[in-house]
Parts: structure tokens; C-alpha cells; sequence
């Protein structure tokens, strides 16, 4: 028995239903529906990857007794939802955390610790987490809404099964401890952001420090406040490091920048741990790297 074929069993054996991948890759190797022949399992309509997921062992059999195809686990169906923790890009510029050290901040900020569960490790050196869900919740895919380079897969998601391989490396089970329920301070954070309501405008905590670094202070969280979508965060972590010098040099103390850009990113749209997270890493390397205030 192949280790793919061996792979995709195991999971099939979990409950948890399978289809095949491309192989080498993470894309399904089943036809979309723009090249649907509507013939065998799509006679009547085009039926897509997650509906075609099974773990029927001998449908499973035959499909991995015809190409060393990688596996995939429809979350939904499975009655999964996994949490990826992606890692910064080798050749990203950014001094963002990496999305396990994101997802840390947010337990230690609800109270709780990072929950043991079944965890496999990506190729890329990032991680999976796997929870389980009640069949009252449904949930749907995230993209970066727990914070920088993490992503959720649930209902019309998928995850690369453990003992596939792709160019970059192999995805492996790094904690086969059973699978734990998701925790129950996540589901609120899962939820789509709602309309923002009209404020009054923003007022920053009162800061001492020189007028020049007050005005670095202010000009870099209004900064923060107007960053595009999507930059949220990129914007926090440049806009937290320029100020850093000032704490560095004893011009503002470091407590009152860190509330005055975790308010500028919370009115952002950003969510509390990712800021407290992001401004930390942000002036711990700034504060390594700031020059002496006579040669800056």
C-alpha cells in the first residue's frame, strides 16, 4: 500500500471525508465546474470537490491505486474547522510575528493557554490546528480575521492531509493528540465584522515626552487610523517602529506608545491581540536598531 494511499485512509478511518489533490500539490485534481462533462457523478449538475469527498475505503482505493495524488480533507464535511498559523515569507520585509506568535497573544489575552490538539506542521514551517465543531455551528473560512498570517478552514474549505508532499516538503503530524473542541471564545472572533458605527473621534491617551516626539507620536498614529484596507497592519508595524526611536532616547515611555498605537489600530479595525502583538515586535526591534539620537 502506497504512503498516500496509507494517508488518505487514515483520515477517511478519522471521519473525516477525502478527495484527491493534485500530485505534488495543494489544488484539487477534479474538474471545476467551467470543464464539467456532466456525465457519471455529475450527470445532473456539476457536483463540486467537497460534495465528491468521501471516505468510502474502496471508492479511495481505487482513486489513490491511480496516481500518487496528495490528499485533501473537506473541513466542513469532516465537521472540522483548522486553524493555519502561517510563518513571514523568507524575503518579507516585515517585522510582523509570525502567525503562532499572533495566535499565543490572542490566548493569553482571553485568559487561556495556546490549546493542545492535533497539530501538523506545513511545509513551510507553519502549523495546523485541528478542532472539532458542534453540528449547531456552522462555520466558513477566514482570511487573516484572528490576525496577520492566520487563516481559518471550515465549511467550503480545505486542508492538505497529513503525509502528503509538496515541492517544498511533506506535511507531517508534529502532536497526535486528540482533536480538541474549538474553544469557546474563538466562534465570536470567526464572525463577520460588522458595519462600523459613527464615533466621536478618537482621543489618544495623554503621553509626556519631548514636542517633537509627541508629534511623531501623533502624526504616526493618524497614520495607523488611515491605513487602506488591507494594510492595517503592515502600516502598525512601520508606524510603531519610526516612534520607537523616541522611546529609545528617553523622549516617551514606552507604556504610553504602546496604548496610544493599540488605540490607533483597534480604530483601524484590527484586532486587540494582533495590535498588542504587532507593537511589541515592532519596538523590541526598533529599540535593537535605534541609532544614537547625535548620529540618527
Amino acid at each position: 500500500m502506497s504512503a498516500l494511499l496509507t494517508a488518505a485512509l487514515t483520515s477517511a478511518d478519522r471521519g473525516w471525508p477525502v478527495f484527491p489533490l493534485r500530485p505534488r500539490d495543494k489544488r484539487p485534481a477534479l474538474h471545476g465546474e467551467d470543464q464539467c462533462p456532466l456525465t457519471g457523478p455529475c450527470a445532473a449538475a456539476h457536483v463540486k470537490w467537497e460534495q465528491r469527498a468521501t471516505t468510502d475505503r474502496d471508492m479511495i482505493a481505487r482513486c489513490w491505486s491511480h496516481k500518487p495524488y496528495n490528499v485533501g480533507i473537506a473541513t466542513g464535511p469532516a465537521g472540522l474547522i483548522v486553524v493555519d498559523l502561517d510563518r513571514p515569507k523568507a524575503n518579507s520585509r516585515s517585522d510582523a510575528p509570525s502567525g503562532a506568535a499572533t495566535f499565543k497573544a490572542l490566548c493569553e489575552r482571553a485568559g487561556q493557554a495556546v490549546p493542545t490538539t492535533y497539530r501538523v506542521r506545513t511545509p513551510s514551517g507553519g502549523e495546523h490546528l485541528y478542532f472539532t465543531v458542534p453540528d449547531t455551528l456552522r462555520l466558513g473560512n477566514t482570511a487573516g480575521r484572528l490576525g496577520p498570517l492566520i487563516d481559518t478552514r471550515a465549511h467550503g474549505g480545505y486542508v492538505v492531509a497529513p503525509g502528503s508532499t509538496t515541492r517544498d516538503g511533506e506535511y507531517a503530524v508534529i502532536d497526535p493528540a486528540p482533536v480538541a473542541e474549538l474553544p469557546a471564545w474563538l466562534p465570536a472572533l470567526l464572525e463577520p465584522p460588522k458595519p462600523a458605527a459613527r464615533v466621536a473621534p478618537l482621543r489618544l491617551p495623554a503621553v509626556s515626552g519631548s514636542l517633537a516626539a509627541n508629534a511623531a507620536l501623533e502624526r504616526e498614529c493618524a497614520v495607523v487610523r488611515a491605513a487602506p484596507e488591507g494594510e492595517g497592519n503592515n502600516t502598525l508595524n512601520r508606524s510603531a517602529f519610526k516612534v520607537g526611536r523616541f522611546v529609545a532616547w528617553g523622549d516617551l515611555p514606552r507604556h504610553e506608545v504602546e496604548e496610544a498605537f493599540q488605540a490607533a489600530g483597534e480604530a483601524r479595525g484590527l484586532t486587540a491581540a494582533e495590535c498588542h502583538a504587532t507593537i511589541r515586535s515592532a519596538l523590541d526591534s526598533s529599540l535593537r536598531q535605534a541609532r544614537p539620537r547625535e548620529v540618527a
